[in-house]
């Protein structure tokens, strides 16, 4: 239970610091809406999730009105799509994001994830039919976000899936344009993805987990900036013990919040994911954390030490806090929704390159980038596949959200407004990495994936 001097330090920080719960999202399992004609398949889909969700904004917002403490986004997660999809006849899987679109808006809620495929090892028919459907599906809904899964620790990179995705990341941007490439900002491509992500867009519910589950989204970088000006100038183990510290109180708030939803929705309570998600708003920046540490500007040398440290200090007080902790949960590192991100990207000191280094420590990767518009589709999947190689050797989860902005060079600013923010097109090498990505195949699994 809190005791009274936590409830007042809570109050403050939501006040003060910008302390919000980020998403309490609903995972739905739609194994059982598989059926092989289509028609019937996307009734069953709507049908399922209406049912399920139909009350989960009205509770959280009681919950929200009740405790005085913000929730950000109410979401859905189901299952990855073209395992259901895969069931039936249809060649065009669009409809069946138009299905998840509609009973997203019946209930109201902010987005819905899980268009999705696992190829990390290969493609199945349906898988193929899914990312082919990729850009009209994101193209044709507003609450509908996409990922991909094409490689992991225990199965190496499928570079034809890496090849794919390039393509499909131009192809979705294109179709887009008009929206500023929101669909890319809707689509994630990963290695090592979790079941339980509560975070759009990579959001999907597992085959490993229950028919309906309650996961919740924390944040904090405000509140953490705002611990670290109380010891400015201490010892780094100081700072990490301050950062543990105020992580335990946060993730504290999340459970709590977590709780509750599941109490008064009747939903088992899944996981509480404790990653530090900033915003565009002042103050609630991952990058002046770490300026707040001591560096500059966020990208000079330091900066992988400093944001190790740190990712390091959020799961160690996160866990102390819960033993429901799952999902990405570190600090994430996303340009345009980052004040102090975007900031340092525009002095030039944030690169592409330093970023992919930073991505080796933390959680996610190459997170709501814009690169120039006439960035070959090769070089979108030599991206992903340098990505995607951090996450298989190191056992972890990366991904990559980029948006090749349609018109715009080096300089030009993409603006996509709200949580998303604006992000600085960064330049990539214009050297070719074509004819690697090419060569497709399969990039075999690491040793360390050998643990049996």
């Amino acid at each position: 239970m809190l005791n009274r001097r936590e409830i007042f330090e809570t109050q403050h920080m939501i006040d003060n610091e910008h302390l919000d719960i980020r998403t309490v999202t609903m995972g739905i399992s739609l194994l059982d809406c598989a059926h092989s004609d289509p028609a019937v398949a996307v009734r069953k889909i709507y049908e399922k999730i209406t049912r399920c969700a139909e009350r989960l904004v009205p509770v959280a917002c009681d919950i929200e009105r009740e405790m005085g403490i913000p929730i950000v986004n109410k979401r859905i997660s189901v299952t990855p799509m073209a395992l259901v999809a895969g069931a039936s006849e249809a060649d065009d899987y669009a409809p069946f994001a138009e299905a998840m679109d509609r009973a997203a808006k019946e209930c109201g809620v902010d987005f819905i994830g899980g268009f999705s495929a696992l190829v990390q090892k290969g493609f199945t028919a349906g898988d193929r039919r899914l990312i082919a459907a990729i850009p009209e599906a994101l193209a044709c809904t507003q609450y509908v976000c996409s990922s991909v899964n094409v490689a992991s620790t225990r199965a190496g990179i499928n570079m034809d899936a890496v090849r794919l995705m390039g393509e499909t990341v131009v192809e979705t941007a294109k179709r887009t344009a008009a929206e500023q490439g929101l669909g890319c900002a809707k689509l994630v491509v990963f290695c090592n993805a979790v079941e339980d992500n509560p975070f759009m867009a990579g959001a999907f519910h597992g085959t490993g987990e229950a028919e309906c589950v309650i996961n919740v989204g924390v944040s904090g970088p405000g509140v953490v900036y705002h611990a670290l000006k109380e010891v400015r100038g201490a010892p780094i183990d100081v700072v990490a013990e301050t950062i543990k510290r105020t992580a335990f109180k946060v993730t504290r708030m999340g459970q709590l919040i977590a709780r509750e939803a599941s109490a008064r929705l009747d939903v088992p309570f899944g996981i509480v994911d404790l990653s530090l998600a900033p915003t565009p708003e002042q103050g609630d920046s991952v990058a002046r954390i770490l300026e707040e540490m001591g560096l500059e500007r966020c990208g000079t040398h330091g900066t992988t030490a400093a944001l190790a440290l740190l990712n390091d200090a959020v799961k160690k007080g996160g866990v102390m806090a819960s033993s429901q902790v799952g999902g990405l949960s570190g600090a994430f590192i996303p340009v345009s929704e980052d004040e102090g991100m975007i900031a340092a990207a525009r002095a030039g000191t944030l690169t592409l390159d330093k970023l992919e280094a930073m991505t080796c420590v933390c959680s996610v990767g190459l997170d709501m980038i814009a690169v120039p518009g006439d960035t070959p589709a090769e070089t979108i999947s030599a991206i992903i596949a340098d990505e995607a190689a951090i996450g298989m050797i190191n056992n972890k989860t990366t991904a990559v959200r980029i948006i090749p902005a349609q018109g715009r060079v080096v300089g030009d600013t993409l603006e996509l407004g709200g949580l998303l923010g604006s992000a600085p097109v960064m330049p990539v090498h214009t050297e070719s990495s074509a004819d690697f990505v090419r060569r497709g195949g399969r990039i075999p699994a690491p040793l360390n994936s050998l643990k049996n």
